[in-house]
């Protein structure tokens, strides 16, 4: 009878010391991928970012889809303009001789980031299982004037995979599956990210 009372209780406590371990370990996993994860979406979001200011740079106007985008920073050139003052004329300032020279899209987007890209895939979301980021741009008026803008971004139940649920949200109060990790605005001409 004693062993028995031993063998339940020796079961009973690696229950209960199995339940503590994986009631500790849950919240520390889930804190440890959504940063892991958030950083890899922001990286991306950063390069897309960059992508739409050499689009910009080259067309005047940002990018509403990644295909043009993509075909944009393949194939595009990028207008640069350069004055100097004449120098046949040193006493008169307001003569200036322009040079107007093109620049390979691809190669200053490589300029901006550092390093090369495959621009074609910056369209996919890490750890997204091959889903895609959403973009817009359009035109706005803004204090009088015509603007450009642009919107990039994801919901978070789109790259959190096991942790997309609602329920993680007792470990982290601001957690939201739903909210939108962003940069630019369709209502205001602001590039910025909201991370």
């Amino acid at each position: 009878m004693r062993k028995v009372i031993n063998l339940v209780l020796i079961l009973v406590t690696l229950v209960l010391a199995y339940w503590l371990y994986s009631s500790i370990r849950e919240p520390i996993a889930f804190h440890e991928e959504r940063d892991k994860r958030k950083e890899a979406v922001i990286a991306s979001l950063k390069k897309i970012q960059i992508a739409q200011d050499v689009f910009r740079m080259a067309t005047g106007k940002y990018a509403n889809n990644f295909d043009s985008l993509a075909s944009v920073i393949n194939n595009g050139k990028i207008e640069v303009v350069k004055l100097e003052a004449d120098p046949s004329d040193p006493t008169n300032q307001d003569k200036f001789i322009k040079t107007v020279t093109y620049a390979i899209a691809k190669d200053t987007l490589y300029a901006m980031l550092g390093k090369a890209i495959n621009v074609d895939s910056l369209r996919y979301i890490p750890y997204g299982a091959g889903k895609i980021y959403e973009i817009d741009a359009d035109t706005i008026t803004h204090q009088n004037s015509l603007v450009n803008v642009v919107q990039v971004g994801t919901k978070f139940k789109e790259f959190m995979g096991e942790f997309a649920n609602p329920s993680f949200k007792k470990y982290d109060k601001f957690y939201d599956p739903e909210k939108l990790i962003k940069f630019g605005d369709m209502n205001s001409p602001n590039t910025n990210g909201n991370w």
